[in-house]
C-alpha cells in the first residue's frame, strides 16, 4: 500500500466533517443554555417542581428511535434496503411520537400552572428554562426528522445502498446524537431540581 493510497483513504468526507462541526456547534448550544439554568439557579428565588411524567415517556421513545435507526443503518450496510426502509419508517414514527409527547410535556405544564411568560418577580423562570431547553432541542429533531425523511426518500430510490452509505451514516451519526442530548437534557432537567 503506497503513502498516497493511505493519505486518501484516512481522509473524511467533507459533508461528514461539517456534520461534526454542527453536532459540535449543538454540543456548544446546550452547555450554554443549561450554565445558565445553574447560574441563575445559583442566583436564588428559584421555583422547584417535577418534570412530567410524559418527559421520562420522551426518553424511552427517543431510546427506541435510536434503535430503530441502528437497525435501518446496518440493514442498508447489509444492502437489505427493504429491512432499511421498514426501519427508517419506525424512527421517523417514534420521532413524530417524541414530538407529541413533547407537546403533552408542555400541555401537564401549562395545566400545573408553570408557564413560559414567568411573572414579574421571576419565581416560576425555572421553568421557562424547560420549555426553552426542551424547545430548542425540538427544533434539532424536527431537522433530524427532515433528515430521515431526505434519507428514506433517497433509500426508497435505491440512492442509498451498500455501496452508497454516506448519507444514512450521517443521518444515524446525527439522530444518536440528538437522542443522547435528550438522554443528557432529561437527566440533567430532572437531578438538576
Amino acid at each position: 500500500m503506497s503513502v498516497t493510497s493511505l493519505n486518501t483513504s484516512s481522509k473524511m468526507h467533507p459533508k461528514k466533517f461539517n456534520l461534526w462541526l454542527l453536532i459540535i456547534g449543538i454540543v456548544m448550544l446546550f452547555s450554554g443554555l443549561t450554565s445558565a439554568y445553574i447560574v441563575r439557579k445559583g442566583d436564588g428565588n428559584w421555583f422547584d417542581f417535577d418534570l412530567p411524567d410524559i418527559f421520562l415517556y420522551s426518553t424511552i421513545i427517543v431510546l427506541l428511535s435510536s434503535v430503530s435507526m441502528w437497525y435501518a443503518y446496518s440493514s442498508a450496510k447489509r444492502d437489505e434496503l427493504a429491512q432499511s426502509k421498514i426501519g427508517l419508517y419506525i424512527t421517523i414514527l417514534l420521532g413524530v411520537g417524541f414530538c407529541i409527547s413533547q407537546f403533552l410535556g408542555w400541555m401537564s405544564m401549562i395545566d400545573d400552572g408553570l408557564h413560559l411568560v414567568t411573572p414579574k418577580d421571576g419565581s416560576k423562570v425555572s421553568a421557562s428554562f424547560v420549555y426553552v431547553i426542551s424547545f430548542v432541542h425540538l427544533a434539532h429533531i424536527i431537522g433530524g426528522l427532515i433528515f430521515l425523511i431526505i434519507v428514506l426518500t433517497k433509500t426508497i430510490g435505491l440512492q442509498v445502498h451498500k455501496k452508497s452509505t454516506l448519507l444514512i451514516d450521517m443521518c444515524n451519526t446525527y439522530w444518536h446524537f440528538v437522542g443522547l442530548l435528550w438522554v443528557y437534557l432529561y437527566l440533567f432537567l430532572y437531578f438538576a431540581r
